[in-house]
């Protein structure tokens, strides 16, 4: 999922989806035919690779990848089994194809099994499943194509999570909807689930949010982070295993820029480039050694960190200097280092520099280079890598559009 982040720019997520992600903002006609060129590492590889159309956005499921090309066009492929490609069917795609006609689709974040995303006039469309509500229109009906949320055109960012949606407008309000059974929507823990948006609070400074599986965490324009629901791992980093059904203040710290959110488990940026973990830790999604953690806790020593995307067990994290690093759950090739080996310490995926802030982790990780060149690899039983296989790759491979 671009599962994707809280503060500027969203990309989620499950065992599960989250799509999350450090920056909240979020956030292509006929099938496409796309190739992938397997590679060690993608550094240089862009003068050897196709000549590509550029993408603007993309956003990472559980089975299903989106994107958005720079003419405001949307294309979905892999996974389709509840309508989260929003083609109009349920026939899975092992390489892109068009959603609807429109050209105006501007930032989009992937759940487990649906898909939302926002247009430039500000409004916001979701589709795929619905079991919990948390397409937010009002039902609990599966949709096989955009179906716009409410009439408001003042959405400003997104974050589809498993079964929940938080979403930020350009007033600073903060709303959620979906699944509630852990406190997740912010709202206390009534109702069991929302089918529409409802107002978390009234406060008008939240600058984004993420979703995880059932919590949330979202940073305020004054640089606080705040977090909420399902604690049982630690996942809020409030020090205990306590939920909480209200927006609940994390430390102290006023320097937070982005947040995202894992299955279980949370990962922040601060303003001085460090990087900060916290929850679940089974596969070392936390960039650290050990067992879970209850408070945020440092990813070595680095202060040169940028952007960082959580979704699943896997977090990866772009560098001022445009390297890209992966960690945690590496079962079906995910961390792009050639192998399925597990790793508890940040791994640089290639050598390349031009990585940028545009990437959505999950089962499998997309992600963009300087020249507008999408990246993918990992999990591909569905077809979400694109290149009309189902082959696994363990390495980044170049999606190439046509032009």
């Amino acid at each position: 999922m671009k599962r994707r982040s809280a503060s500027g720019h969203t990309h989620r997520r499950w065992r599960r989806v989250a799509h999350g992600i450090v920056t909240a903002l979020a956030t292509a006609t006929g099938i496409v035919a796309l190739s992938i060129t397997g590679l060690a590492g993608p550094a240089g590889a862009s003068a050897a690779a196709p000549s590509a159309a550029a993408v603007s956005e993309v956003a990472t499921g559980y089975g299903h990848t989106c994107a958005i090309r720079v003419d405001g066009s949307l294309w979905c492929w892999g996974s389709n089994y509840l309508g989260e490609l929003g083609d109009g069917g349920t026939t899975a795609r092992t390489a892109p194809v068009r959603v609807g006609t429109a050209t105006t689709w501007a930032s989009i974040d992937a759940g487990t099994s649906y898909t939302c995303a926002i247009r430039v006039d500000g409004s916001l469309w979701c589709w795929g499943n619905n079991f919990r509500g948390q397409l937010g229109d009002g039902t609990t009906t599966n949709r096989t194509s955009p179906v716009r949320v409410g009439t408001a055109t003042t959405w400003a960012s997104v974050s589809a999570g498993d079964s929940h949606t938080c979403a930020t407008r350009t007033d600073g309000t903060l709303w959620c909807w979906g699944f509630n059974r852990f406190a997740q929507l912010g709202i206390g823990s009534d109702p069991y689930y929302a089918t529409a948006p409802v107002q978390v609070g009234t406060a008008t400074t939240w600058a984004g949010v993420t979703t995880g599986y059932a919590h949330t965490c979202a940073v305020r324009t004054d640089g606080t982070l705040w977090c909420w629901g399902n604690a049982t791992d630690g996942q809020l980093g409030l020090g205990d295993l306590t939920y909480r059904d209200t927006p609940t203040r994390v430390g102290t710290a006023t320097t937070w820029t982005g947040v995202t959110a894992g299955y279980a488990y949370t990962c922040a940026v601060r303003a001085e480039g460090t990087l900060w973990c916290w929850g679940e830790n089974g596969y070392g999604q936390l960039g650290v050694s050990g067992t879970h953690q209850v408070t945020p806790i440092q990813v070595g020593t680095t202060t040169t960190w940028s952007t960082v995307r959580a979704s699943f067990d896997t977090a990866c994290a772009v560098r001022t200097d445009g390297s890209l690093w992966c960690w945690g759950n590496n079962s079906t090739g995910q961390l792009g280092d050639g192998t399925t080996t597990h790793r508890s310490a940040p791994t640089r995926i290639g050598t390349a520099t031009t990585w940028t802030r545009d990437f959505a982790t999950g089962y499998h990780i997309c992600g963009f280079q300087a020249d507008d060149s999408l990246w993918c690899w990992g999990n591909n039983a569905n077809g979400q890598l694109g290149d009309n296989t189902t082959t696994q790759r363990p390495a980044p491979g170049r999606v190439t559009l046509p032009a």
